[in-house]
């Protein structure tokens, strides 16, 4: 199983929303590196649910419900959209800061690609990321 962040602005799309409508599409990628990794997510996948512009933080996970498939919200076919699905807010949501300070990140795409709207976590880093937020397994 792979595992991602996601960022979205939660002015447009927030934890609470995605909390709220349970499963949804993950629509308006319109990077090409970003919509390949959404390419290459699988059903099962966990990813961070990130809080980008003023507040810079995880705030949740969500879980892969479909695969990817064309973005309803594109002209053109080539960009796509997974559905993810609520599974859990982040206790003690991690600040951008925090993963900054943090030694064991600093090769993050968070940090150094901070324009990426979808990147993919390592293993390691993943635990990490859940022990600073107080994920339990």
């Amino acid at each position: 199983m792979a595992r991602w962040l996601v960022k979205s602005e939660p002015g447009a799309w927030s934890w609470d929303d995605q909390v709220r409508d349970g499963v949804t599409a993950w629509t308006g990628v319109r990077n090409y590196q970003a919509s390949n990794f959404l390419k290459a997510m699988k059903v099962g996948d966990l990813a961070f649910f990130y809080h980008s512009v003023d507040e810079k933080r995880i705030v949740g996970i969500v879980e892969v419900a479909r695969e990817a498939y064309p973005d309803p919200t594109a002209e053109d076919p080539r960009w796509v959209c997974p559905d993810l699905k609520a599974v859990r807010p982040v206790p003690h949501p991690v600040t951008l800061a925090a993963i900054k300070a943090d030694p064991r990140l600093a090769d993050l795409a968070l940090i150094k690609q901070s324009r990426l709207s979808v990147m993919p976590i390592d293993d390691q880093s993943w635990d990490i990321l859940c022990g600073l937020g107080g994920v339990g397994p």
